[in-house]
């Protein structure tokens, strides 16, 4: 694997080329499928900050772009976007992902994390009876 984040200036969104490698190398298919059924924990749980699906793959040979896909998916700016599949030539293949540097990365990936832990029940019982009463804005 090799990877390289692209620090653009951008106001939100950073990009990561990425070159992989497999041991048993499989289709471009077979990639875009894995990461289409991909369900981590958090979605499982259907956490409220947690977008659906966690990872969407755009196909379009320009995207992903920051200004144009850094909010994408069911909770703004908490989904992974990935493009640009392809061939690679010292790899298997290489794509570019793009992550939203503020939501996801800072704020949204906290929320996210404080939601699982109370899924989980490491804040207790009583910290479960409080979020099943939240609202979400």
């Amino acid at each position: 694997m090799s990877a390289h984040c692209n620090r653009v200036p951008v106001r939100n969104g950073h990009l990561i080329t990425m070159s992989v490698e497999f041991a048993d190398k499989p289709t471009e298919a077979q990639i875009i499928e894995a990461w289409r059924d991909y369900k981590p924990l958090a979605q499982q749980l259907n956490l409220p900050s947690a977008p659906q699906p966690a990872i969407i793959y755009d196909d379009r040979p320009d995207r992903p772009q920051p200004r144009l896909d850094r909010l994408a998916g069911s909770v703004a700016g908490m989904a992974t976007v990935v493009g640009r599949l392809r061939a690679d030539p010292l790899f298997h293949y290489k794509f570019v992902a793009l992550g939203h540097n503020t939501i996801r990365g800072a704020a949204g990936g906290s929320l996210l994390n404080a939601e699982l832990l109370v899924a989980q029940g490491y804040l207790g019982v009583a910290a479960q009876a409080m979020a099943r009463n939240l609202q979400i804005a």
